[in-house]
């Protein structure tokens, strides 16, 4: 049975990012200094992994409430903005639209996110090692 979705619901569109391995530290530094450039804009790292080449570091942004994006609020425009750079300003880091992360992925995100570190990329670094 199809779910039912409240209008007041927010809405995540998830981009991830695909650094190869060794420039993890730079494109979270970037990640970094775009959403000091973006701080109207709400979002998390919200999935990690990787493969033998690439870190899969998966963004979700939110756009706001499902009825006022259909309205463009001001909040799904900044949102926009934000992604449009992401996907200009990262362009190296390989960013493509992505699905929700799996769970796994979700956990190693909250592991790096609750580590406490003042810098993000040195604690990917330590979750993404094993």
């Amino acid at each position: 049975m199809a779910e039912i979705q409240q209008a007041d619901e927010t809405v995540v569109v998830h981009v991830q990012l695909r650094p190869r391995r060794g420039s993890t530290r730079r494109c979270l530094a970037e990640l970094s200094a775009l959403a000091a450039a973006h701080p109207a804009v709400a979002f998390s790292i919200s999935g990690l992994a990787k493969d033998d080449r690439v870190v899969r570091v998966t963004v979700g942004v939110e756009l706001g409430p499902r009825e006022a994006i259909a309205r463009f609020s001001p909040q799904a425009q900044a949102a926009y903005a934000f992604v449009s750079d992401v996907f200009t300003v990262l362009y190296d880091h390989m960013p493509v639209y992505a699905t929700e992360p799996a769970a796994a992925e979700r956990a190693a995100a909250e592991v790096l996110l609750g580590s406490g570190e003042p810098e993000v990329a040195p604690a990917a670094e330590r979750v993404l090692v094993g």
